[in-house]
């Protein structure tokens, strides 16, 4: 008969420690990471589309107020203030242009989330059943190995058989 050679029972349960270290921690970056999923959907659809939508009708104003100062400037008699008044009117467009642009993007990535996000979050969710369900069994297998070792290091160490 060939006996085992079981060197270090310590090893087998700082490597059972680790694992359970490891799993607490995954458990709860696993968590974490699906909270800012919610809470970037959510800043999305609300937060980011207000935001624009509000920086749009504040823009617009000021591109209407632009362009009333630019007629006043046209009639009045200091051609120098036509041209400044041109300027800032191509300016509060540029900036109306930008926010519209904003919001159309932000539309956008409210549109295609799910189809970006949903795959990761599937691998994620697989994650998740992993160390709610199959590690915690690999743990128990590894105690009840390290159990059945230990007897049998006593069985080995105590050379006188039970009668």
């Amino acid at each position: 008969m060939q006996e085992a050679r079981v060197r270090s029972l310590d090893a087998l349960n700082t490597w059972r420690s680790s694992l359970i270290v490891f799993q607490t921690k995954a458990r709860r970056g696993v968590s974490q990471v699906t909270d800012e999923v919610k809470r970037l959907r959510q800043w999305l659809e609300l937060e980011q589309r207000n935001h624009w939508e509000t920086e749009i009708k504040k823009r617009s104003r000021k591109v209407d107020q632009t362009y009333q100062e630019l007629l006043s400037a046209k009639n009045s008699t200091m051609r120098g203030t036509v041209m400044v008044q041109e300027q800032a009117l191509r300016k509060a467009k540029a900036a109306l242009q930008e926010a519209e642009e904003k919001l159309r993007r932000t539309k956008r990535w409210c549109q295609d989330y799910d189809r970006v996000v949903q795959p990761l979050l599937k691998k994620l969710e697989n994650l998740h059943y992993y160390l709610e369900h199959d590690l915690p069994k690999a743990v128990h297998l590894m105690e009840q190995l390290t159990r059945a070792l230990e007897g049998y290091a006593q069985t080995t160490l105590d050379p006188t058989p039970n009668l």
